[in-house]
């Protein structure tokens, strides 16, 4: 299966991530985490607004507004005013830590991964992945060294995440609050491909398109774990991707290229779309 994938907001993002498509608005938002930015495009053309600390997922509140992760907490954000109030601190205690990927659960709540700012080949796991639920942040999965891959089954009975240095996803059943329930199972096991699981989302039939962080493309597998096929992009470091009915979007980053690299490679960190991938679940509603 051959789909071809277009530049959707060619602004290239160091470290494009947390793509959210809006279901209210009918608007993908979208961050780039070192770039203190968070980005939009409508008909009316691109949108941005400046954040002064890192940013990196979201899910929606209400037409107007949004949960956001960074580094220091849960934001309640008003895209209209650009207002923001804290909601949760998320890590205090760890300054040099950050957000990363996160999405909301079909049950209401919010999960959000963490990992270290200067986390690099060797040096010790220092995140964690947590759910934020009607005022409560537990920790739920810790140490994860750089979290992805946070999805959730249509029928709201499962969790995929990862720590993308295991090269592995991991499911976990949830109970009726969307709690998870026993301990998680492996899902994706990609060591032998040599394969970097980054963000993930799951389509109404059940099927994860997991983007693959060097590979240049998101894959798509079954519920059972068989890959299924891959649709390849004009970037090398996939990110994330989100979709928006029957279009899937992806975001990509320049993070780790070299002048070389980005050279070979001039659409590398920007955000794409391909049109009828899949039926993707209408991006749940954050209820705080």
């Amino acid at each position: 299966m051959t789909h071809a994938a277009t530049v959707f907001d060619d602004r290239p993002c160091q470290l494009g991530e947390g793509p959210l498509w809006h279901p209210l608005r009918q608007q993908l938002i979208w961050f780039d985490i070192t770039g203190k930015r968070m980005l939009s495009r409508t008909n009316a053309g691109p949108q941005e607004w400046p954040m002064d600390e890192m940013v990196s997922a979201a899910g929606w509140v209400s037409q107007d507004e949004l949960l956001i992760g960074s580094e220091s907490g849960l934001y309640r954000f008003n895209l209209e005013t650009g207002t923001k109030t804290l909601i949760a601190a998320l890590e205090a205690d760890l300054p040099d830590n950050r957000s990363n990927d996160g999405r909301a659960d079909p049950q209401g709540g919010f999960w959000i991964g963490t990992l270290g700012k200067a986390h690099g080949g060797g040096l010790p796991a220092k995140g964690a992945i947590y759910r934020f639920y009607r005022g409560e942040l537990r920790k739920l999965f810790a140490p994860i060294a750089i979290s992805n891959s946070i999805s959730f089954a249509p029928d709201g009975k499962s969790a995929c995440f990862s720590d993308t240095e295991t090269s592995r996803v991991m499911r976990v059943a949830l109970d009726s609050h969307g709690w998870p329930k026993g301990d998680p199972q492996v899902y994706l096991d990609l060591t032998a491909q040599g394969l970097n699981p980054d963000g993930a989302v799951i389509d109404t039939t059940g099927v994860m398109w997991l983007a693959e962080w060097g590979a240049a493309r998101v894959a798509a597998y079954a519920p059972d774990g068989q890959f299924l096929h891959a649709i390849s992009f004009d970037a090398p470091h996939t990110s994330c991707p989100a979709f928006g009915g029957d279009t899937l979007y992806c975001t990509s980053a320049l993070q780790g290229m070299d002048a070389a690299a980005k050279a070979a490679n001039p659409q590398a960190g920007k955000t794409f779309m391909a049109r009828g991938i899949a039926t993707g679940q209408k991006e749940h509603q954050v209820i705080l």
